[in-house]
């Protein structure tokens, strides 16, 4: 299951595992104007892991996940 909301300044995407046990925390991905950020409650701290990826770096991962095995760079070259 999952919800979207759009808030001012992002959109909230809410990702909730469901089925057998063992399950995971929500993810939240919140998209920014300028990067989007993915936060997971990590259960034996209590604390909020988050990390922060740039929008290049985002579209990287969408076409990843339908590529095969390799190394492949998008786009022109960045220094």
């Amino acid at each position: 299951m999952f919800s979207i909301e759009h808030d001012f300044d992002a959109t909230v995407i809410t990702l909730v595992d469901e089925g057998r046990a063992p399950l995971q925390e929500d993810v939240t991905i919140t998209a920014f104007e300028d990067c989007v950020t993915v936060e997971q409650l990590d259960a034996r701290t209590g604390e909020v892991q988050k990390i922060t990826l740039s929008l290049g770096q985002v579209h990287e991962l969408g076409a990843a996940l339908d590529l095969p095995e390799g190394i492949y760079r998008i786009g022109p070259e960045r220094d």
